[in-house]
């Protein structure tokens, strides 16, 4: 009985025009496409400015840190940014830890 089914399943295949080999990649390319617009390319750029914004740094600047300590930008060096918190304390941070400016957090908070 399933020899039945085995044999129409190979005159079936048979009949079937050939596809070109090329096109059974069109759709991991297209995956990959989609991929790069939606994810890819978004995070690169949100890098690029972060990294303009570290590189911006100046004394003076207010900012929050990744972990969301804001403070006022008191000291830089090559990896590591001196800030002062409320009440006079200083903290050492790293550069990579900085996630951007606190005058344009509260900006957007009131729009």
């Amino acid at each position: 009985m399933f020899d039945l089914f085995i044999s129409t399943a190979h005159a079936q295949a048979a009949n079937t025009p050939a596809q070109p080999a090329w096109m059974s990649f069109v759709p991991f390319v297209l995956i990959f496409v989609v991929m790069y617009f939606l994810m890819i390319r978004p995070q690169k750029k949100r890098m690029e400015e972060e990294q303009n914004f570290i590189n911006k740094l100046s004394h003076g600047d207010e900012i929050y840190t990744k972990s969301g300590i804001l403070g006022k930008v008191t000291g830089i060096a090559d990896k590591v940014v001196t800030i002062e918190l409320d009440g006079g304390t200083r903290m050492k941070v790293l550069k990579s830890h900085i996630g951007g400016s606190a005058t344009a957090l509260f900006s957007e908070a009131k729009k």
